[in-house]
């Protein structure tokens, strides 16, 4: 039995702070703020200044792609394409990799204002293959050597472009697929389990992942399936397979089905073709919508009448207004009372798209990474975006509708970092946007968990509920806003237990993981 004093943050809706918490075998037992006398004379863990709430979810990360590129080289911060060169040249000699993967490369935080091409990574190297991926996911850039091992039919694949090196559209994920198949199964899955380390010391305890691209015959899939149900410490994962074919998610046993790129309705802004109902600025452009109005409805009304739950990107408000039209016209079709249907992104919602997502409670897993963000600076999205710029992530909008909002990095587009989500959220630029500190706290730990049903039992402090929680330095009350995302995170605490990393050989997790029947 362990027991907790100090400032107790539930998350619960009517956000109470307590000052006792009783763990025993994993379970709460008691949360308030007179200890009964059953639990006295037990040691009592002081928190002091500290704070003890949920453990955070990540309602939106690519998961396999993530592992896979965090075992590379990350570029993000850097800040023009020489240093990029220089890093990537530092880099070559510390990994074995057969192709060396750099991540998160923007024309939008360097200085040249433009991406590394083909010949600046010959310079590089020119015998040994380099992928340097854009920070969106949706394009990357190879050498020579890397060009001439590609498989030949990426050649007739839309958004190949030898010349320059860089990698669009289906070359991309072609591109991705050839260079993923060169890591070995033992090497990827001790990827994943790093990055699940990695996750667990930003108070991470649950992720949602999407998966189903960027890994030959649905790889990902399968060993996400494996190795979330393998892994120890108590941590949880909960997966969406990117795909409109519903056979190959039920044939799998799961009953989720969505996410990007295949499920994707339309591009970013970072490429200029997130799908918009005005042009872009300057141009005669709105992007692309990738689907028309009656696959996207067909796709729905079939996932929706099969009982899945459904998620699709949505970044432009014309995508948005598809996705929410689509999912309208799927549950009259088929009426469900606790769907929890999502749009993800929905960076900019219009009213009668927020309106649809009111009455049919569409849920709404967001990136407050996104706001305020060096890939995609303020001055790009208002140079492309004009007036519209402002109108971006209106958190406001969302939740005085009741409408529920959860958060997601998009890893490996952004850093998985539940403070930075908490602080985006309460300091939003638009001030009228803002939320509130308890309504952040809520968006970043039980909303996640309800997200995908597993409210029950986790996502608030309460009795009966399982304990998993996180021990901040700081009360975030305490804190002015403008430091909340510098709060450290001092401890993960999942099923009661002190998080361990994870230690297993990749035989024996993908063993368990086969053998159990742990939610997935």
């Amino acid at each position: 039995m362990k027991i907790y004093q100090g400032t107790i943050l539930t998350c619960d809706s009517q956000n109470n702070i307590y000052r006792y918490l009783v763990e025993d075998h994993g379970k709460i037992m008691f949360v308030g703020n007179d200890l009964p006398a059953a639990y006295q004379g037990h040691h009592v863990r002081e928190l002091g200044s500290r704070a003890l709430l949920p453990s955070f979810v990540d309602t939106h990360i690519h998961f396999a792609s993530m592992a896979l590129f965090n075992a590379g080289l990350n570029v993000m911060d850097v800040r023009s394409n020489e240093v990029m060169k220089e890093k990537i040249r530092e880099f070559l000699p510390k990994t074995k990799a057969k192709a060396v993967i750099a991540f998160g490369a923007s024309p939008h935080s360097v200085a040249e204002r433009k991406l590394l091409s083909r010949s600046d990574l010959d310079d590089v190297s020119d015998s040994r293959p380099i992928m340097v991926a854009k920070y969106d996911g949706h394009a990357c850039i190879v050498n020579t050597v890397l060009l001439n091992q590609l498989p030949e039919k990426v050649k007739s694949l839309r958004g190949y472009n030898p010349d320059s090196g860089e990698m669009n559209q289906e070359a991309f994920f072609a591109a991705t697929d050839y260079v993923s198949s060169t890591v070995s199964l033992w090497d990827l899955v001790k990827s994943m389990q790093k990055a699940i380390d990695y996750m667990a010391a930003r108070g991470i305890g649950m992720i949602h992942t999407v998966s189903g691209v960027g890994f030959p015959k649905d790889l990902d899939v399968d060993l996400e399936r494996y190795v979330g149900r393998g892994l120890s410490g108590g941590f949880q994962m909960r997966l969406f397979f990117q795909t409109m074919d519903t056979d190959k998610v039920e044939k799998k046993r799961l009953p989720r089905i969505g996410g990007c790129f295949v499920t994707a309705l339309d591009g970013c802004y970072g490429s200029m073709d997130a799908a918009l109902k005005e042009p872009y600025e300057g141009t005669k452009s709105k992007g692309v919508l990738y689907y028309s109005d009656a696959e996207v409805t067909d796709f729905c009304k079939k996932a929706n009448r099969r009982g899945l739950q459904i998620e699709m990107h949505a970044i432009g408000d014309a995508a948005f207004d598809q996705a929410t039209r689509a999912l309208k016209a799927a549950l009259d079709d088929y009426p469900r009372d606790d769907h929890r249907h999502g749009i993800i992104h929905a960076c900019l919602p219009t009213e009668e798209g927020l309106e649809i997502c009111r009455q049919y409670q569409i849920q709404i897993p967001m990136q407050t990474s996104f706001i305020v963000w060096p890939q995609e600076p303020d001055w790009y999205l208002k140079e492309i975006l004009g007036a519209r710029e402002e109108q971006l992530n209106p958190l406001r909008s969302f939740v005085d509708r009741g409408i529920v909002i959860s958060a997601g990095s998009d890893a490996p587009c952004t850093d998985p970092n539940p403070l930075l989500w908490l602080h985006n959220a309460v300091n939003h630029p638009v001030k009228e946007q803002a939320l509130t500190l308890a309504e952040a706290l809520r968006m970043v730990t039980y909303n996640g968990y309800w997200t995908t049903f597993d409210e029950g039992e986790r996502g608030t402090l309460k009795a009966g509920n399982i304990a998993d929680m996180v021990i901040l330095a700081n009360n975030p009350y305490d804190v002015p806003k403008e430091n909340l995302k510098d709060i450290a995170v001092e401890e993960l605490i999942l099923g009661g237990k002190p998080y361990e990393r994870q230690k297993n050989s990749w035989v024996s997790m993908v063993l368990k993981g086969l053998l159990s029947s742990k939610k997935i």
